[in-house]
This record gives C-alpha cells, sequence and structure tokens, in this order.
C-alpha cells in the first residue's frame, strides 16, 4: 500500500549575520550611529580598542598589527562585511585589512573623499584631522582621485578629541580652540571641509558658526550611505528576531564608556562587554 507522501517543508530565510564596526576608541560610534540609521534590518557587533586608543601616535606597523587583531575578533563574530571606523587605519592600514579580509572591508576617508569631490563647486576643500591623520596626507591624495584639480587645504585639529570628550560641545573655550584652528580656511575661500575624524561630528554646531555656508562633510555619514549601496543587493534574509541590534565589546571597561557611549550614539546602552589582549590578539 502506497502512502501520500509529506509537503517538503520550506526552507527558511537564513538569519542576517552581522556587520563588525571597530575604531581605536570610543569615536566610531558616530559611524554606527549613521550605520543604524542607513541598515535598519542589520545588527552590529562594535569593537572600541579603548586599551590602546590612540592609534594616532603608534607607528604604521603598529597600527597595522592592532587593525588585523581587531578585525580577527569580529571575524569571530561571523560578520558579512566590517567597517572601519578609525581614520588612522582607514589612514595608514586599509590594504592591510582588506588583503586579508575573507569579508568586505570599507572604511571611512574613501566615501567621505568622494562625497566632498561631488558636492564642492569651487574645488577648494579643507580637510580637519588628528596629527597623524592629516600628516598621511590620506584625505588629499583619496579626494584628488576622484577630482585631480582639487586644492586642498589641510588643518590638524588634536585638541578636539579631549574637548569632545570631556563634553564641551559648544561652550566659550571650545569656540576659541576652533578659531585658531580653523582661522586658516578663511582667506581660503574654501566651500566644502570634511570633518576627518570621528569625533569631530559632535562639533558641528560651533564648526557651523565659524564657517557658515561651508558644506560639512561627516566620514560616518558617508560611510553608512556607501556600505548600504554595496549591500543592497544581498540575498533576502531575515533580521535577527527579538535581538538587540547592537553589540559593544571594548578592551578596556572605562567608567565613563556609556555616558560618553550616549552622546556619540545619541541613544543609550547597556555596560559593554569587556575581552582581553595577549600576544595572540584580543579575545572574547
Amino acid at each position: 500500500m502506497m502512502h501520500k507522501s509529506e509537503p517538503a517543508l520550506a526552507p527558511s530565510t537564513p538569519h542576517r549575520r552581522p556587520i563588525g564596526v571597530f575604531d581605536s576608541g570610543i569615536g566610531g560610534l558616530t559611524v554606527v550611529r549613521h550605520l543604524l540609521e542607513a541598515l535598519p534590518d542589520d545588527s552590529f557587533v562594535y569593537l572600541g580598542d579603548t586599551a590602546r586608543v590612540p592609534y594616532g601616535n603608534r607607528s604604521r606597523e603598529t597600527v597595522r598589527v592592532y587593525a588585523e587583531q581587531c578585525m580577527d575578533f569580529l571575524l569571530q563574530h561571523d560578520v558579512q562585511a566590517i567597517v572601519v571606523a578609525c581614520n588612522t587605519v582607514s589612514a595608514v592600514a586599509m590594504d592591510h585589512v582588506m588583503q586579508r579580509s575573507p569579508v568586505p572591508v570599507i572604511g571611512v576617508i574613501e566615501p567621505a573623499a568622494a562625497q566632498a569631490a561631488a558636492v564642492s563647486a569651487a574645488g577648494v576643500i579643507g580637510v580637519i584631522g588628528t596629527r597623524a591623520t592629516i600628516a598621511s596626507d590620506a584625505y588629499a591624495t583619496a579626494i584628488h582621485r576622484h577630482t585631480a584639480t582639487a586644492r586642498i587645504v589641510s588643518q590638524a585639529c588634536p585638541l578636539f578629541v579631549p574637548l569632545v570628550e570631556e563634553g564641551w560641545l559648544d561652550t566659550p573655550a571650545t569656540t576659541l580652540v576652533a578659531e585658531a584652528y580653523l582661522s586658516v580656511f578663511r582667506p581660503e575661500d574654501i566651500d566644502t571641509l570634511v570633518l576627518g575624524c570621528t569625533h569631530y561630528p559632535l562639533l558641528t554646531s560651533v564648526i557651523e558658526k565659524l564657517l557658515p555656508g561651508v558644506h560639512l562633510i561627516d566620514c560616518g555619514s558617508c560611510t553608512a550611505v556607501e556600505l548600504a549601496h554595496q549591500l543592497q543587493n544581498r540575498p533576502s534574509e531575515a533580521a535577527p528576531p527579538n535581538e538587540q541590534r547592537l553589540h559593544v565589546y571594548v578592551t578596556d571597561p572605562s567608567p565613563l564608556f556609556s555616558e560618553l557611549a550616549a552622546t556619540f550614539l545619541g541613544m543609550r546602552i547597556g555596560t559593554p562587554h569587556v575581552v582581553t589582549i595577549d600576544h595572540h590578539g584580543i579575545a572574547s
């Protein structure tokens, strides 16, 4: 006697793998803020290497080692792509990370450079960043790949990061520091300014007052838009159900991290997971 076969069960849609993001510290959370908006159906794993911040005063070789260790940690979480939210790594170690990563990698410099080149009518573009980022000339090089005739005016603003982390986002002291740094741009007639550090978008109100009418380029926003564009043709996958969209890891448990994270992200997060560093790298 023949039995009617049971209908085959339709395969379930696989859950979407998370996107990994790493930075030398907390600033990369401004990039995550834009990623959460640009990719609403994705979850993210963020690593802030707070035990070794800043990367900007390290040698190129050391930055490459640190970047590879951060990448390896994120790969342990089965990420589908990696965002290098650190301008220093994006400036001096992107080739190293991209060559070693089995998943797509995107940094913050190239998307911001492309946007600056696209919106600058006069072709005179300002760039501000940390000393290491400005010294690398990475933004100028990237902008010239898109518009060879652009004139680039660069300025290191090393005091901006501690001012932001102190919470002095729009104070008289911050304005005085910003006036000193940004005065180099007034005679140059720039029409576009690249905020070449993930901390700097938090100083937008001060910068806009000192450089009215200048188009500000947020490297985190540009990176989020570019990654969303690159991932738009992915196979259909389900967003993880009932899961926290952002999982945060740090290598040093600063007592101020959660408070600062709320400023950078625009929302509160729980206590971050602390991971350890040894001679093998970063491990959970």
